[in-house]
């Protein structure tokens, strides 16, 4: 069957409770609610959507073009491979194609298997820290979720506000979900003037109503290496996140188990 004329209302349903059939894309909702959406067909990346960002050295590797994939099943693949001594992988964003405040943001991931280096799916301000003391006015870094596999079933929310300098100030949250090593699970962020709501599976991991944002930020997908996540000279490669779609819509589905 076609990957669009698939039944909406299972789909939405298997969705809920984060148990799509492994390797099965996922299908567009076609509702109102639905403000913005890549589901990564095709076989190159929409760079009407999305750029690269941070090429050359980022961390301890190296940002390049190569590393993000689209594998024409319906998936982005964010790639780390080691290249003589560097070790290559990939970032994405829509800044300045897609910036928006408030609503739910989502995306449907397979981590990463191998250590020293981090997934993540990110929301970032093009004024971060300005001015300091206001992230409603400036922004904030919302870490929807990162992903180290040296924590096995454990994901991490963070916010960052107020610059990375000495004003630097900062939140977050760990939070266990049985499976997130196995498969594929959905991720997401109720995002209002008031508060922030971060979703594993459908089901509700932090609350805060620290650092809240009020102004447009854009989307980072990212797989970065770094010692925060173990020794890259420990791991397999290449190893890969891939994702199946990011979605963004004006309120949380309805029918959400979390909700």
């Amino acid at each position: 069957m076609p990957r669009r004329m698939m039944a909406l209302g299972t789909t939405a349903l298997l969705l809920a409770a984060g148990c799509m059939p492994p390797g099965q894309a996922a299908t567009a909702p076609t509702d109102a609610n639905l403000v913005w959406s890549d589901e990564f067909d095709g076989t190159e990346l929409d760079l009407a959507k999305w750029s690269h960002r941070g090429l050359g050295r980022r961390k301890g590797g190296f940002n390049v073009r190569e590393a993000v994939t689209l594998d024409g099943q319906g998936h982005l693949v964010i790639t780390t491979t080691k290249v003589g001594g560097r070790y290559h992988t990939g970032m994405i964003g829509t800044q300045g194609k897609f910036e928006r405040a408030f609503g739910y943001w989502e995306c449907r991931v397979r981590f990463q298997r191998q250590p020293g280096h981090w997934s993540a799916f990110w929301l970032q301000t093009p004024t971060m820290g300005k001015p300091v003391g206001d992230p409603g006015k400036a922004g904030t870094e919302i870490d929807i979720f990162e992903y180290l596999r040296t924590r096995g079933d454990k994901v991490q929310h963070t916010l960052h506000w107020d610059g990375y300098g000495k004003h630097h100030k900062s939140a977050g949250h760990v939070a266990s979900v049985k499976g997130l090593t196995r498969g594929w699970h959905t991720v997401g962020l109720e995002w209002t003037p008031d508060e922030y709501v971060f979703v594993v599976d459908g089901k509700a991991t932090w609350r805060t109503r620290k650092g809240v944002s009020r102004r447009p930020e854009y989307i980072i997908l990212s797989l970065e290496v770094g010692k925060w996540a173990g020794d890259i000279a420990k791991a397999a490669l290449p190893d890969s996140v891939a994702f199946d779609y990011v979605r963004v819509y004006k309120t949380r589905p309805a029918g959400d188990a979390g909700k």
